[in-house]
C-alpha cells in the first residue's frame, strides 16, 4: 500500500557529483528542522557539478529519495535543489531611484523597484539570474541600512550580490527531479545552502568564508556584515584527488577512493613515519605496502592547490582581508585529516571543520559536513514556508503580497 504524501514536509536534495543526497524535514519551533529521513545513492549523471547523464541521475535521486522516504515512513511531493558547477557566476551590483511616496516614506514598492533596477545586468541568452541577494540600502546618505522600509528620504539605493547560472545546466537538474516524479519547489545555490547549515550568525557579521569541498566542485561563499559578498566556484575537488592517487600509487580508481577515505591525510606533517598501507595494484599484480606519507605527499599539494586558488581569488576580488572570522571547511572531503590544519597553513586565519547546525530529531544522523549541502537546503525550504505562513496569516492585500515577496528576498541573506 501507497504511504500517502504530507505536503508539510520539506526535502533537501543535494545533486552532487559522487553522491545524490536527500534530507526529509519538518520546521521545528525553534526556527530550525527536525529531520526525519535522510537518504544517500551514488552519483554516477554528473561531472563537475553538471549533469551529463540525465537518466543515470534520474535513477540516482529516486534511490535516494526512496531510502529517505523509507526511514521518514512517509512520501514526499516536492524538493528544494541544489546546483553548483563552472558555470555559475556572482557579482556584485547596485539600483538606485527615487522614493515615491508623498511623504517621501520608503516602502515596500520602493525597495522592490530598487533590487529590479539592481538585477538589470547584461547577461547572455544562455544565461539566467538564480539569486538577488541584497547586502545593504543607502537611503539618501544613510548607508549600512538592513531594512529601509518606513524610513524617510528622497533616494533610494541597494547593494546586491546577483548569481547567474547557465539555463541548460539548470534545466537538466530540474528536468531529472522532474522525471524522479517530484517537484521542484525552488534551485538553491549550493554554497548558499552549505553556509545556511554550518554558520553561526555572529560569523557571518564579522565576515566568514565557506569552502565546501565536495565531489566535482569547490563551492565557497563570502559572508560580510550578514550578507553574502563573494561566490566562487572552482571546477575541483575529492575526484581529483583519488585520481591522483590512482595515478601515483598506479592502482585502481575505487582503490584509490577508499585509500583517500581510510588514510588520507592533507598534511603529510601530521602522519608517522613508520605508518604503512596495503596498495592494491592493477593488471591482477600482488598488493604492495608503501608508507603512508606517500600517500599524504600525493594528496597535499592538489588540497593546497585548491586552497590557493580560492586565497588568490580572494585577493583579486579585493576581499583578502574581509574574512575576520576565518573559514570553515565543509563537504565530504573536509573529513580528510589535515584539511583544516592546511587550510588554516594557507589562508592565515583560523579555519574550523563545518557540521550542520539547528537540527533535531535525526541530529545524529546528519552531524557530519557530508550533510550540510542538503540539510542547508531544508533549511532554506522551512525558513521560506515560514517567512509565507507568516506573511499570509498577517495579511492578504495586494501591500501584504509584495511584503510577503520582499520579505522573502531581504531574509535570502539577513
Amino acid at each position: 500500500m501507497r504511504r500517502p504524501k504530507v505536503p508539510d514536509l520539506i526535502v533537501g536534495l543535494d545533486v552532487g557529483t559522487t553522491k545524490i543526497c536527500a534530507v526529509i524535514g519538518e520546521p521545528a519551533a525553534h526556527g530550525g528542522l527536525d529531520v526525519v529521513g535522510v537518504g544517500t545513492a551514488p552519483s554516477r549523471g554528473l561531472r563537475r557539478g553538471i549533469v551529463v547523464n540525465i537518466d543515470s541521475t534520474v535513477e540516482a535521486i529516486k534511490a535516494a529519495v526512496a531510502e529517505a522516504e523509507q526511514m521518514a515512513g512517509l512520501e514526499v511531493a516536492g524538493v528544494y535543489a541544489g546546483v553548483a558547477g563552472g558555470h555559475i557566476r556572482g557579482v556584485n551590483s547596485r539600483g538606485v531611484v527615487a522614493v515615491s511616496g508623498k511623504d517621501r516614506e520608503v516602502d515596500s514598492t520602493d525597495v522592490e523597484r530598487a533590487v529590479e533596477a539592481a538585477r538589470a545586468i547584461n547577461l547572455p541568452q544562455d544565461r539566467e539570474i538564480l539569486h538577488v541577494l541584497p547586502q545593504n540600502f543607502v537611503v539618501d546618505d544613510g548607508d549600512g541600512i538592513r531594512d529601509p522600509i518606513g524610513m524617510s528620504g528622497v533616494r533610494l539605493e541597494v547593494e546586491v550580490h546577483v548569481v547567474t547560472a547557465a539555463v541548460t545546466s539548470v534545466q537538466n537538474v530540474v528536468r531529472s527531479v522532474n522525471r524522479a516524479g517530484l517537484a521542484v519547489h525552488d534551485i538553491i545555490l549550493e554554497p548558499l545552502a552549505s553556509a545556511e547549515a554550518v554558520l553561526y550568525e555572529d560569523e557571518k557579521e564579522l565576515g566568514v568564508v565557506v569552502v565546501d569541498i565536495g565531489g566535482g566542485t569547490t563551492d565557497v561563499a563570502l559572508f560580510r556584515n550578514g550578507a553574502i559578498w563573494h561566490t566562487v566556484i572552482l571546477p575541483l575537488g575529492g575526484d581529483h584527488i583519488s585520481n591522483d592517487i590512482a595515478i601515483g600509487l598506479r592502482t585502481p580508481l575505487p582503490a584509490a577512493e577508499d585509500l583517500k577515505k581510510r588514510y588520507g591525510c592533507a598534511l603529510t606533517a601530521l602522519v608517522p613515519a613508520e605508518e604503512t598501507v596495503d596498495v592494491p595494484s592493477v593488471g591482477g599484480r600482488k598488493p604492495r605496502q608503501l608508507s603512508r606519507q606517500v600517500l599524504s605527499e600525493i594528496i597535499q599539494p592538489r588540497v593546497e592547490e585548491i586552497f590557493t586558488l580560492l586565497a588568490r581569488e580572494f585577493g583579486r576580488a579585493g576581499f583578502q582581508d574581509a574574512a575576520t572570522a576565518g573559514a570553515v571547511v565543509t563537504g565530504g572531503t573536509s573529513l580528510m585529516e589535515g584539511v583544516p590544519e592546511l587550510a588554516e597553513a594557507v589562508f592565515d586565519q583560523p579555519v574550523r571543520r563545518g557540521v550542520p547546525l539547528g537540527v533535531g530529531r535525526l541530529a545524529h544522523v546528519v552531524h557530519s559536513p557530508i550533510y550540510a549541502t542538503a540539510v542547508g537546503l531544508a533549511l532554506h525550504g522551512a525558513r521560506r514556508r515560514t517567512q509565507t505562513e507568516t506573511a499570509a496569516g498577517a495579511d492578504g492585500s495586494l501591500f501584504g503580497r509584495l511584503t510577503r515577496s520582499l520579505s522573502g528576498l531581504l531574509n535570502d541573506i539577513f
